[in-house]
Order: structure tokens, then C-alpha cells, then sequence
């Protein structure tokens, strides 16, 4: 799987011509159970940094950034029901929305697995 990550703990997987994106694993354990999940409208123009998305946990909430500019194609409507899935499965059935790139380079500019977990085991 190629993932790639951003400071405030977004991944980003490029999957054909769109980018998937989520929270990491480290970000949903920060949280703790995840109770409630907003998500961008699809066709949405979103700039890099941007705040697109909301999780709510038992703790905290918190905005989603998104990696990288583009346009919203697609969201996990499953996390209306099912917000646990970004606990259960972030990387996987726990993501958040999908996006049409503007620029892909700026995904290639994120942060890669290893540099990643350097940055967390930092934070430990």
C-alpha cells in the first residue's frame, strides 16, 4: 500500500486517478472511540490544509485537513452508521472521502511510512 502522511496525522493513498483519504492509526487512538463522523460534500473544491472533515470521539473533536487540493468524487457514507470503522479499520473501510487531484505532485511531497513513524514514535 502506498500511504503517505501528513503532520496532523492524515493518510493519503493514491488509488487510479484519485486520491483516498483518512486518519491514521495513531490519530484514531488519540481520539479514542470515534462516536461521530462529518463528512465534505461530494463535488466540493477543497485547498490543501483545508479543514473538510469532523470526527467526534468520547473525548474530543477534531477537524480532517485535507493532504492534498482537489475535488471531492466520493465519501464513505458507511461512517453515518458505523463511525467505529475509523477506530476498527482506519487505513481500510474507515476512510474518509475521495478526491479528484488538482496537483499530484503535492501528494508525492508527504511525508512517506518511514519518515511517518519517525514523527510519532517523536511524539511518544
Amino acid at each position: 500500500m502506498n500511504m503517505k502522511y501528513t503532520d496532523d496525522h492524515e493518510w493519503a493513498r493514491q488509488e487510479g486517478d484519485l486520491v483516498v483519504i483518512g486518519i491514521t492509526d495513531f490519530a484514531q487512538q488519540q481520539l479514542g472511540e470515534v462516536v461521530f463522523v462529518e463528512l465534505p460534500e461530494v463535488d466540493r473544491e477543497v485547498d490543501q490544509g483545508e479543514d473538510t472533515a469532523v470526527v467526534e470521539s468520547v473525548k474530543a473533536a477534531g477537524e480532517v485537513k485535507s493532504p492534498v487540493s482537489g475535488t471531492i468524487v466520493e465519501v464513505n457514507e458507511a461512517l453515518a452508521d458505523t463511525p467505529e470503522k475509523v477506530n476498527e479499520d482506519p487505513t481500510g473501510e474507515g476512510w474518509f472521502y475521495k478526491l479528484r487531484p488538482a496537483d499530484p505532485g503535492q501528494l508525492e511531497a508527504m511525508l512517506d511510512e518511514e519518515a511517518y513513524q519517525t514523527l510519532v514514535e517523536s511524539l511518544a
